[in-house]
């Protein structure tokens, strides 16, 4: 299901939601796709016992972890979903921070099972999406338009349930505080993210520019983006 971001109430950093949900301490933790490894870092170095395994598959940013010396419990290594280089039943918890949507549509079912496979009976999948709706989002579509992945994402997931893959535990929708310090920190992070190739002429260049400007305020750019929970089981 969806739901209206109007009716979501619920503001606070990511953070706060999977601390609720999991209980990481003594575990073996998989998260896929870990970008700058700004949250594996926070699951990391937070609590204890935790070993972590930190998938991506963008060559710039799995280099740049590499070079990360003071996180002795991860390792960092350069793989997708849909191919994980884990055990059978080897793991805990599975995590993905706004990823599913960026593996490609031909391989999100498989990625399911790929994440099955790994997780002992009753482990735990905890996926993030960004739902197709608010100020951010109108931004980001003028130049990369996600409806269609979103949709085939949160698809991928009512179908993992509904064939008996995974047990829905929990669903949660809550808004997730964005700040950019200007267009120039947002053009860095986003439209020149290195896992994506974003090409704008310069007319759509100075509308997404445009666009941006009427959040700029002076201390940065703040958006809010609605997002949605899925916290699925392995059935023991």
């Amino acid at each position: 299901m969806q739901i209206k971001p109007e009716k979501i109430e619920l503001s606070c950093p990511e953070a706060e939601i999977y601390q609720r949900l999991l209980r990481l301490d003594n575990s073996d933790i998989v998260e896929l796709g870990c970008g700058r490894a700004e949250i594996t870092r926070d699951i990391a170095s937070s609590g204890s016992g935790r070993r972590v395994f930190a998938f991506e598959v963008d060559e710039a940013a799995h280099q740049a972890n590499l070079q990360i010396t003071d996180l002795p419990n991860v390792t960092f290594d350069l793989a997708g979903a849909e191919s994980i280089p884990l055990a059978d039943a080897s793991v805990d918890v599975v995590l993905m921070f706004k990823s599913l949507h960026h593996v490609p549509r031909e391989l999100m079912k498989p990625a399911m099972h790929e994440i099955h496979r790994v997780l002992k009976p009753g482990g735990q999948l905890y996926v993030s999406e960004p739902i197709f709706a608010g100020d951010f989002n109108e931004i980001l579509r003028l130049f990369h338009d996600e409806q269609q992945v979103r949709e085939a994402a949160f698809n991928t997931l009512h179908q993992a349930v509904e064939t008996g893959l995974f047990e829905l535990v929990e669903e949660t929708f809550f808004n997730s505080p964005m700040r950019f310090d200007d267009f120039a920190d947002f053009d860095n992070k986003v439209i020149n993210a290195t896992h994506s190739e974003h090409r704008l002429d310069e007319a759509l260049y100075q509308q997404v520019k445009a666009r941006f400007a009427a959040h700029q305020g002076e201390d940065g750019a703040h958006f809010e983006m609605p997002i949605r929970v899925d916290l699925l089981r392995r059935p023991a």
